[in-house]
C-alpha cells in the first residue's frame, strides 16, 4: 500500500440540521505532500478538518487511510491512525503551564508517575525547531497569540503524526512567524510527513502547496497540482481572496466643499521612530505595513497617548496635538482597537458591562455612574447592529473570538470615534467574522472617521486600504496606492526599505 495515497475521501457529506456543510466532497492527499484547501467563508474547510480530527462524524461517503476504509468517530481514533490536528479554536488551558498544554491526555509516565523530565526533554528540541524561545513552566496566558498558536502546532507534532491537519494555522502569526512555520512545514515534508493545509492567507498557501483543492458550497470544484494551475485557475483562486473584502462605500459629503479633516504627522520621532511624516484624511483607510520592530506599534502608542514623542508634531482633526493619556484620547474621540483581545476585554464581565467601559469611564459629559439599565439597552442596540450572537447579560468570554472582537469594536463605537487606530483587528478570528469586521471598517471610513489600519496580512492591507504606508526600521520607506497596490512590491519594500520597481512611488510624505 506504499504507493496509495495517505488519505482519500469519496462523496463525503455532512449536514448540521438544514445546513449543508459538505456534499459529495472528494479529496486525495498523496504521501509526503502538502495539500492545500482553499474556499470562501462557509465553504466547508473547518468542517473537513474537524471531521478528520474525529470531532464530527460524516453523514455519508468513504474515508480511506493507507488505502483501507476507516471510521474516524473520535479524536482517539484519529490519533490511533496517526492523524495530528491543529484547529482554529483548539482546547486550551490558559491558566496551566505551557508544558501541561503540550502533553494533554498523553503525559509520559515513569514508575506510574508523570515524568516532567521526559516532558521537558521531548519538548525542548521541537520548540527550538519551531523557533519558540519560551518558558515552558509559565502559564499559557502569558504568551502572545502567535506564540500560543505555535505551541498548539508543537503539541500536534509531539504525537509524531503521519498526517498533519492544519486549519488556518497562521491566523495569529506575524510575517516572521509565518516564514518560520513555512520553513518547518517544508522540513517535515522533506522527512516524509503528509499535510492538509487550510489557510486564509492565499499567498502563503500557494507558496507552500504541492496540490491544491478549491471547495465551494461543500463541494470540490478544482483539484490540481500547484505547478499545473493555469492562469485562469489562479485568477479564480485570487477572486476568493478578493471576495473577503467589501467594496468601498460612498463617504459622507463635506459641507460647502470644505477640506476633509485629517491627521497630520510631521517629523515624528521616539523609540525606533525617526522622521516620520504623513497625512491621513477622513473617509479613507490608510494601511500601515512593516515587520516586527518597524515602529508601527510605537506610532500607535504615541497617537493614543500611551507614550510621549521625542520630536516632531502631530495635529488631529480637532486641532490639538498628541493626547496626554488614553483617557484624554477617548474623550477626544480617538480609539484604539487591537487584535490582542486580552487588552480590550473583560471576559468574566457581561457584554453590557464591557460595552459601558469606555463611554462611562472616559466621557466628560453625561452620567459618570454605571447604570445597568442603560448598559443593557446599549448592549442590545450594538448586539443587533453588529450581529453578535448573544444577549447583554452573557459573559463576554463566552463568545467566539470573532464575537469578542465585535464587542471590543462596539464599545468604541459608543463614543462616536473620529480617529480609529486598528492594530490587527481581525487577527485570530474565523473568516466569517473577518468579513463582518472588514465591513465595519468600511463603514467607519464612510461615516467620516480617519482610519489607520496595521496588519501583518499583506493581502488584508491591499484588499481594504486606499493607500499603504510601508515602514522599515522606524522610518517611512514609501507609499503604494492604485496600480502599485501589489503584495510582492509591498513585501519587498517593508523587508528592504527600498522600492525595486520603477513604478513604485517611494514617498516620505503622503500626497496632499
Amino acid at each position: 500500500m506504499s504507493d496509495s495515497p495517505i488519505l482519500s475521501l469519496r462523496n463525503t457529506a455532512k449536514r448540521f440540521g438544514g445546513t449543508v456543510a459538505l456534499e459529495d466532497l472528494n479529496l486525495v492527499i498523496e504521501r509526503g505532500s502538502i495539500h492545500a484547501v482553499v474556499g470562501e467563508s462557509g465553504a466547508g474547510k473547518s468542517t473537513l478538518a474537524r471531521m478528520l480530527a474525529g470531532i464530527v462524524r460524516p453523514d455519508g461517503g468513504i474515508i480511506e487511510f493507507d488505502g483501507k476504509p476507516v471510521t474516524i468517530d473520535s479524536p482517539q481514533a484519529a490519533r490511533k491512525l496517526g492523524v495530528g490536528v491543529v484547529l482554529q479554536h483548539p482546547g486550551l488551558f490558559m491558566e496551566r503551564p505551557v508544558l501541561a498544554n503540550l502533553f494533554i491526555n498523553r503525559e509520559p509516565l515513569h514508575n506510574g508517575l508523570v515524568s516532567r523530565h521526559e516532558m521537558e526533554a521531548r519538548s525542548r528540541d521541537l520548540l527550538r525547531q519551531l523557533g519558540i524561545a519560551i518558558d515552558v513552566h509559565a502559564p499559557l496566558h502569558d504568551l502572545a497569540p502567535g506564540e500560543r498558536q505555535l505551541v498548539m502546532i508543537a503539541r500536534a507534532l509531539l504525537g509524531n503524526p503521519r498526517l498533519l491537519i492544519l486549519d488556518d494555522p497562521n491566523s495569529a502569526l506575524d510575517q516572521r512567524q509565518v516564514e518560520r512555520l513555512v520553513a518547518v512545514l517544508r522540513g517535515l515534508r522533506a522527512r516524509g510527513m503528509s499535510m492538509l493545509y487550510a489557510s486564509n492567507r492565499l499567498e502563503d498557501t500557494l507558496a507552500i502547496a504541492d496540490q491544491l483543492t478549491v471547495i465551494r458550497n461543500g463541494r470540490d470544484v478544482l483539484s490540481k497540482a500547484r505547478q499545473d494551475l493555469t492562469a485562469s485557475e489562479e485568477a479564480m483562486i485570487g477572486q476568493l481572496r478578493q471576495s473577503l473584502f467589501p467594496l468601498p462605500l460612498r463617504a459622507l459629503p463635506t459641507l460647502g466643499g470644505a477640506l476633509r479633516p485629517q491627521i497630520s504627522v510631521t517629523g515624528l520621532g521616539g523609540g525606533t521612530l525617526s522622521g516620520v511624516s504623513f497625512t491621513a484624511r477622513t473617509g479613507e483607510i490608510v494601511g500601515l505595513a512593516g515587520r516586527a520592530g518597524s515602529g508601527i506599534r510605537e506610532l500607535f502608542a504615541t497617537l493614543f497617548g500611551q507614550r510621549r514623542p521625542r520630536e516632531g508634531k502631530v495635529r488631529f482633526p480637532d486641532g490639538d496635538g498628541v493626547p496626554r493619556n488614553r483617557t484624554e484620547a477617548a474623550r477626544r474621540n480617538i480609539c484604539m482597537i487591537s487584535g490582542e483581545r486580552g487588552h480590550g476585554l473583560m471576559p468574566d464581565k457581561s457584554i453590557a458591562f464591557n460595552l459601558a467601559n469606555v463611554v462611562v469611564g472616559a466621557r466628560d459629559w453625561g452620567s459618570r455612574w454605571y447604570s445597568p439599565g442603560l448598559a443593557v439597552d446599549r448592549a442590545a442596540r450594538q448586539i443587533e447592529a453588529l450581529r453578535i450572537r448573544s444577549t447583554p447579560q452573557m459573559p463576554a468570554g463566552s463568545l467566539s473570538a470573532g464575537g469578542q472582537q465585535k464587542v471590543i469594536i462596539a464599545k468604541w463605537l459608543e463614543i462616536g470615534p473620529q480617529v480609529v487606530l486598528l492594530d490587527e483587528p481581525a487577527r485570530g478570528i474565523d473568516i466569517g467574522s473577518k468579513q463582518e469586521i472588514y465591513a465595519l471598517i468600511r463603514q467607519m471610513a464612510a461615516s467620516g472617521c480617519v482610519v489607520l489600519l496595521h496588519s501583518n496580512e499583506l493581502s488584508e492591507l491591499t484588499g481594504l486600504c486606499d493607500r499603504i504606508l510601508a515602514f522599515h526600521q522606524g522610518r517611512l520607506a514609501g507609499e503604494i496606492a492604485g496600480e502599485d497596490m501589489d503584495i510582492g512590491m509591498l513585501a519587498t519594500l517593508i523587508a528592504s526599505g527600498q522600492p525595486t520597481d520603477e513604478g513604485l512611488r517611494g514617498k516620505r510624505e503622503s500626497a496632499a
